[in-house]
């Protein structure tokens, strides 16, 4: 089934904590469904500062020491970057939570913008039901803390597994989502200050034909997520 990708503007030139009041958000009037995409978006924008820092995208003096899951990790100081992908997945994060966003990839562009590298999230099974139970079990929460912290240290050594890449490089995060979501965000994001645009698939793809590297993947039953980087370096 072919997706129809969404993409934020690209951006050339966080958070401290995980939910520990998680399960008080949890009531018989919320959807499950927000809880799990709060915390999904909450791992993202750890995910995607450190991205940035471990395959050098900005000089590593722009960020500094975090923890996050129980892991260091480093953020980024630069408050216009910050704000960027908290606007990304504040966009992404009603579509997540309906099941409507299939995979997000942070694609980044040599000079030419040309996409040489992408780190691929691939989601599944976050759509609307009722797992209370799993949710205000802290059993679950535990185990989905640790599937959050083992994504992060795969990152953090995915350099071993990837070629340097070009200097002068920018980032892009892009959304594959069911059509139906595409078309009704062209109707209803008039007016508002993070505009968003559908691109062909081929358009934000990675050029010839890329190296897969599979990096992490889980599966918590409400939540099956998949890690991997595609390249040409």
């Amino acid at each position: 089934r072919r997706g129809y990708v969404i993409v934020g503007l690209s951006f050339t030139i966080f958070m401290d904590q995980f939910h520990e009041t998680v399960a008080n958000q949890i009531d018989a009037r919320v959807d499950t469904s927000e809880v799990v995409a709060n915390l999904l978006c909450e791992f993202l924008e750890v995910a995607f500062h450190y991205v940035l820092y471990i395959r050098e995208i900005y000089p590593r003096s722009l960020f500094e020491n975090a923890r996050k899951y129980n892991v260091p990790v480093q953020v980024c100081r630069h408050p216009e970057l910050n704000q960027y992908i908290k606007q990304v997945l504040n966009g992404l994060s009603p579509l997540i939570e309906k099941g409507e966003v299939q995979k997000v990839v942070l694609a980044i562009k040599d000079k030419d913008n040309q996409t040489v590298e992408a780190f691929n999230f691939d989601i599944r099974d976050t759509e609307s039901g009722d797992h209370s139970d799993s949710l205000g079990d802290d059993k679950f929460l535990l185990e989905l803390e640790s599937q959050f912290r083992s994504f992060l240290l795969k990152i953090s050594v995915c350099n071993a597994l990837l070629k340097p890449i070009p200097s002068e490089c920018s980032f892009m995060v892009l959304a594959v989502t069911k059509l139906p979501a595409a078309i009704n965000m062209e109707y209803t994001q008039t007016g508002q200050e993070f505009p968003w645009i559908t691109l062909d698939p081929q358009e934000s793809s990675v050029n010839s034909k890329p190296m897969i590297i599979p990096l992490k993947s889980t599966s918590t039953g409400i939540l099956k997520m998949q890690l991997y980087v595609e390249t040409n370096l």
